[in-house]
């Protein structure tokens, strides 16, 4: 379901979604996916589209958003619900893939577009930052996303570093057990917060 959005930002997102800046550096056709509303209380900042949100224009529509609306504690009409969550990742067109994993979000789209729509968000109380991408972006960080991801406690309650949700990382999971264990009930609990 679409929400009308307010005149700056309906203006913006109508901007984004026309952007054709690398489209000769994209496999396909671009297809900017940005889903974005003024009320909205929680900012995900992803990575960039996967091949399943390029041909749907849902975000995390797909394996790993099933898993980062677990990690959340939220069901799907709750997380689309873009009165509640906005969605913006780094790169907002899939940037393909090399031998089956997806390519790093395009390098032109967050300085192009974060500066301007980010002021337009003004009621995210907490943004979640998925992926080193948004971490380095977000935070200024250049250490590694596992050390970005285990300081979650050094951001503050508006800000979380997340790991990416996808089936790759089951790895790091594995290895990482305190990211269950000690993050993501705090998570819970500001998602919770920021959604109130």
């Amino acid at each position: 379901m679409a929400f009308p959005l307010s005149g700056e930002l309906d203006a913006l997102v109508a901007e984004i979604r026309a952007c054709r800046v690398c489209a000769a550096h994209l496999p396909h056709e671009p297809r900017p996916v940005v889903r974005v509303h003024p009320d909205a209380r929680i900012l995900i900042a992803g990575q960039a589209p996967g091949r399943l949100v390029h041909e749907t224009g849902l975000p995390f529509n797909d394996p790993s958003g099933d898993r980062l609306r677990a990690w959340m504690g939220i069901d799907r009409a709750t997380f689309y619900d873009q009165t509640k969550i906005a969605v913006a990742a780094m790169g907002f067109c899939f940037p393909g893939t090399v031998n089956g994993a997806d390519l790093p979000p395009r390098r032109e789209c967050a300085p192009l577009w974060r500066p301007r729509l980010l002021p337009l968000l003004p009621n995210i109380r907490l943004t979640l930052l998925v992926g080193a991408y948004a971490q380095r972006y977000h935070l200024g960080v250049r250490e590694s996303l596992t050390a970005a991801v285990r300081r979650w406690r050094d951001f503050g309650d508006a800000t979380m570093p997340l790991p990416h949700p996808s089936w790759r990382n089951a790895g790091w999971l594995k290895r990482h057990p305190w990211f269950e264990a000690e993050a993501l009930p705090a998570l819970r609990r500001r998602v919770a917060d920021a959604l109130r």
